[in-house]
């Protein structure tokens, strides 16, 4: 949230212990401590109210399904790429093996076609 350091820490402890002094330190950090740490439960009570309001967990479980079908879509469509690549492979390689069959039947001399 805020970026400070360990020197600007320093620089903010000195400056309190010569202002608050040395009495009065130690219960003014508890104080602080207690203050921030009321506004972080009411900053988050606050924000698990409106979640709750505006249906936060159904929204979120229902972006996360629709990625969900996306994903399947695209698996899908892969597949069938496949499919019709490994068809149209298939296809190719029936060809030229009919056409080296038929290459290799013509080029026998007449007597080893009767076999």
């Amino acid at each position: 949230m805020f970026d400070i350091g360990f020197p600007e820490l320093l620089i903010i402890g000195i400056v309190s212990l010569i202002v608050i002094g040395p009495e009065q330190l130690p219960a003014t950090i508890r104080s602080i401590a207690l203050w921030i740490g009321r506004f972080k439960k009411g900053f988050s009570d606050l924000r698990s109210e409106i979640e709750r309001g505006i249906g936060a967990d159904e929204i979120k479980q229902q972006l996360h399904n629709e990625a969900i079908l996306k994903e399947i879509e695209k698996s899908k469509a892969a597949i069938a790429q496949t499919s019709r690549d490994a068809a149209a492979f298939a296809a190719e390689q029936t060809a030229a093996l009919r056409q080296t069959t038929n290459v290799t039947q013509s080029q026998r001399a007449p007597d080893d076609r009767s076999e």
